[in-house]
């Protein structure tokens, strides 16, 4: 177990070497652009499969810690001065909401079972939705606003677009170490078992709703962070944040990808970021692909028909399968050589 943990860290630790070098070979400002995209959204699915993945809990209202990081950001810069120092308090803010609304909504919602519970949060969203819409003084309602980051030192500057880059990657790369152990703690492992069986945790003595709370505290921090990155990287802030869509992005990267596997969100964000790309720009092609949104959902429907544990998910299974097979034969030849 602790030679595959290794092997794998090291495959980790050379895929993302591999992403720091790509901008040196590949460096035109829409790809950085995309993959700065791939990275944020990456992020936030990432803490979608903490609840998901490894809980259980399927909520709809996902978005409104996205959303909260986003506005946290872009007020903070707005209203104050663009420095590094009021960038630094903007995360910090953002990061501090995102745990106390995770925390007051775990609360009031994680006692609630299945639907329901996914009902309300989606309910939660749409307030944060309305109150960005209403409070135009400082929101500027359904229009948003831009703000200014602040500027680079020296040539820095120029390559501004670089930067962003590294930082949203080294950002991931953490946050996805960080998360990994996490799962691989204690709590991962009590996290796992209410996930599969919530009644026979508590008929052991855990009380079940403590770690739901704790999870979902992580989530939401997570999530907020991953919107500081997103309205970073755009300059710009509106209500679409708050949006279902952007839940149902991140639930669509967590299947496609592999639900509880971490790196699955991401690779489901990478195609899914792709997807949207490619296939938008092909309604210059052909007048079908103006519904490019229809190409998606079947690129989805043949995700799940192929890989129905998700991409990584499934490859784990195949992998645990052959090794498995490998294992028997080798104890019927033992066998065999015994007798």
């Amino acid at each position: 177990m602790i030679k595959t943990i290794q092997k794998s860290t090291w495959i980790y630790i050379a895929v993302a070497f591999m992403l720091v070098l790509l901008p040196f070979f590949k460096d035109e400002r829409w790809f950085l652009f995309l993959m700065i995209q791939v990275f944020t959204f990456g992020i936030f699915a990432m803490s979608y499969d903490l609840l998901l993945g490894y809980t259980g809990i399927v909520s709809f209202g996902h978005a409104m810690f996205f959303g909260l990081g986003a506005y946290s950001i872009g007020i903070t810069l707005n209203f104050l001065e663009s420095t590094f120092m009021n960038l630094f308090l903007g995360i910090l803010l953002a990061l501090v909401l995102g745990g106390i609304v995770a925390f007051f909504a775990g609360i009031l919602t994680l006692r609630l079972k299945s639907h329901y519970y996914a009902m309300l949060t989606l309910a939660l969203a749409s307030l944060f939705l309305v109150l960005a819409e209403k409070w135009r003084s400082v929101t500027r309602g359904s229009d948003g606003f831009t703000f200014r980051i602040p500027e680079l030192p020296g040539p820095l500057q120029d390559h501004r677009n670089l930067v962003v880059y590294m930082f949203c990657l080294v950002s991931m790369v953490l946050i996805f170490f960080g998360l990994r152990r996490l799962t691989e703690s204690p709590l991962g492992k009590i996290l796992v078992a209410i996930r599969e069986n919530e009644g026979r945790v508590e008929s052991l003595g855990f009380r079940i709703m403590p770690y739901k709370v704790i999870i979902s505290v992580v989530s939401g921090v997570v999530a907020s962070f991953a919107g500081v990155l997103y309205a970073i990287s755009i300059r710009f802030v509106g209500t679409n944040v708050f949006g279902i869509d952007v839940t149902l992005d991140a639930l669509l990267m967590t299947i496609i990808g592999g639900v509880g596997t971490l790196v699955g969100p991401i690779i489901g964000a990478g195609i899914i970021e792709f997807a949207h790309h490619y296939l938008s720009d092909l309604s210059d092609v052909h007048w079908i692909f103006e519904r490019w949104i229809i190409l998606f959902g079947i690129v989805y429907i043949l995700a799940v028909i192929f890989f129905p544990a998700g991409i990584v998910g499934t490859l784990w299974h195949k992998l645990a399968k052959r090794k498995h097979k490998k294992q028997e034969m080798k104890q019927k030849t033992s066998d065999k050589l015994a007798s």
